[in-house]
């Protein structure tokens, strides 16, 4: 008999999917705290959560035979899935289940901005018949921008162009210069589309590398006539940036939903022009809040029952046979992918894994690929790839998955490589699982090294000349920042510097480094620590 947790309050049509499910039982227990569901969440199967509980690693620790975490919703922020991948407990959500509303929500705000409905619906309530103030522009024959063309921004391109709307779209992981059978022309860099558009919208993720996508610079690139409209993460936006420009008359106007601090007190768009602001609506509709808990419940009987896995956001769908070694190696790909993640924020073309050495490797070289693609590619996209999505989704944006293995006689270590290619820039990392079962990174970019790949990293390319050792040291040590482990290497002229560093990094040392004149490049990775 499986037994599934109900931790959060989900639809009824949900809980009528579990009772009709055969030689299933489920209990209702919402409201608990961590160090009431530790105790508990070994009896079960199954989970299925909202946002409430908060499944941390002390509730993980006695798991039992919890096998899935089934998320009613997209954000898992409230699950160490960490803990969980350790456990061996898969944690789905739901990604697809408030694509509709969201997508809807931002050509109505489309529509509001461009009619100025809000204005005119308060003036008409005031008691007014002001007609004229508030001539609006018509969308048909109008050109969208959609940076993103993800679940959202294809469903909300499609609807565009339902109104007769030319789309256009940047998305530094998508292969090719149409999308949505040709439809839709990809440009190749956000200058290039800011300039083209009517009406830009955002669906981009916020990461490190998008974080102010759109500031004064952008801002200055748009049409005197554009609206901006972002359904999708607050961060993408400068607010003092986009306020500036809306009271100056620079753009046309705006259409918010989502802020860098919700709500946005203080924000400088609470009091701009032309600008509809609405408080993150995007997924509240009738639809979406049904959706998200039929879904969930769906794919935890897929999995409990079939195992089938859908929505994954961890790696608990490993298969069985994999070897320690094999797992080992596994591991040692992904951080390697998280590496040269750090040089992929303009998307990749091609990644390549290669294994040298013996048989054992031969036919990972596939699973190995996966393994590096979902690491490469996570910080910079919307949700999380795993093992289980990422060959699908390098084929939807034609990124090449290449694998090549070099058997050989000779007695020496095995070897994997994995190469990124992005318009002719290439970079790559070298690695190797040793005797003791823990994995080194041998080289980076050519830069010899054996380095155990762990904890925070911090990268410094710099020019090969004395004194730069020391400028680093003392930079971290004005600001009381121990440096656990260093690793020198040199090529010609340049050199770099690999840091382990124990507590975190402010973005103050980190502009100061990038300062100094004989530093070429920084850069931060941060990897989950190794079980000794």
């Amino acid at each position: 008999m499986i037994r599934v947790l109900v931790a959060d309050q989900i639809a009824e049509e949900g809980l009528a999917k579990l009772r009709s499910a055969r030689d299933l039982a489920f209990d209702v227990k919402t409201g608990l705290k961590p160090t009431e569901l530790a105790p508990v969440l070994g009896e079960y199967d199954g989970m299925v959560i909202r946002s409430g509980v908060q499944v941390t690693a002390e509730s993980l620790a006695k798991a039992g035979k919890l096998r899935v975490i089934a998320r009613a919703g997209v954000g898992v922020d409230n699950v160490d899935v960490p803990a969980a991948t350790a456990a061996g407990i898969l944690v789905i959500n739901t990604p697809d289940a408030n694509t509709i509303s969201t997508a809807e929500h931002t050509v109505a705000m489309m529509l509001a901005a461009a009619r100025h409905i809000p204005e005119a619906h308060a003036s008409t309530r005031a008691g007014n018949w002001d007609r004229k103030t508030f001539v609006g522009r018509q969308l048909m024959g109008k050109t969208l921008g959609v940076v993103g063309l993800g679940r959202v921004g294809t469903v909300v391109a499609e609807l565009a162009m339902s109104f007769g709307m030319t789309v256009l779209a940047f998305d530094p992981f998508l292969g090719g210069n149409t999308a949505l059978e040709g439809r839709v022309r990809v440009v190749q860099s956000l200058d290039e589309l800011l300039p083209q558009v009517d009406v830009l919208s955002l669906h981009a993720v916020l990461t490190d590398d998008t974080r102010n996508l759109i500031g004064a610079a952008q801002l200055k690139k748009m049409k005197r006539t554009a609206v901006l409209v972002n359904c999708a993460r607050g961060g993408l936006i400068d607010e003092a940036a986009l306020a500036g420009a809306l009271n100056d008359g620079a753009i046309g106007g705006a259409a918010i939903d989502v802020y860098p601090q919700e709500p946005p007190k203080g924000s400088p768009l609470l009091s701009a022009k032309n600008i509809v602001l609405t408080p993150h609506l995007g997924a509240s509709t009738e639809e979406a809040q049904l959706a998200v808990s039929t879904d969930a419940v769906d794919s935890l009987l897929d999995y409990l029952q079939r195992g089938v896995i859908r929505g994954a956001v961890n790696v608990g769908g490993l298969p069985a046979s994999l070897s320690d070694r094999d797992r080992a190696y596994l591991d040692l790909t992904g951080r390697m992918g998280a590496i040269l993640a750090t040089w992929s924020g303009d998307g990749i073309d091609r990644i390549t894994v290669t294994t040298h050495g013996g048989a054992s490797l031969t036919g990972l070289g596939q699973t190995l690929g996966l393994a590096a693609l979902a690491e490469v590619l996570a910080p910079h996209i919307e949700g999380r790839l795993n093992l289980v999505n990422a060959g699908a989704y390098a084929k939807q944006r034609g990124i090449e998955l290449l694998h090549a293995s070099h058997v050989s006689d000779r007695e020496f270590q095995e070897v994997v490589t994995v190469r990124i290619d992005r318009r002719g820039a290439v970079h790559q990392v070298e690695g190797a699982v040793f005797l003791d079962g823990r994995p080194r990174v041998l080289a980076i970019d050519g830069y010899r090294m054996e380095m155990v790949p762990e904890g925070l990293l911090v990268l410094i390319f710099n020019d090969d000349r004395p004194g730069v050792i020391g400028v680093v040291g003392t930079l971290f040590g004005d600001h009381q920042i121990n440096i656990a482990d260093m690793f020198l290497s040199r090529r010609e002229k340049t050199a770099l510097m690999c840091l382990k560093i124990d507590g975190t990094v402010p973005e103050s040392l980190l502009e100061q480094l990038r300062g100094s004149p004989a530093i070429l490049s920084v850069r931060t990775v941060g990897l989950a620590s190794l079980g000794r």
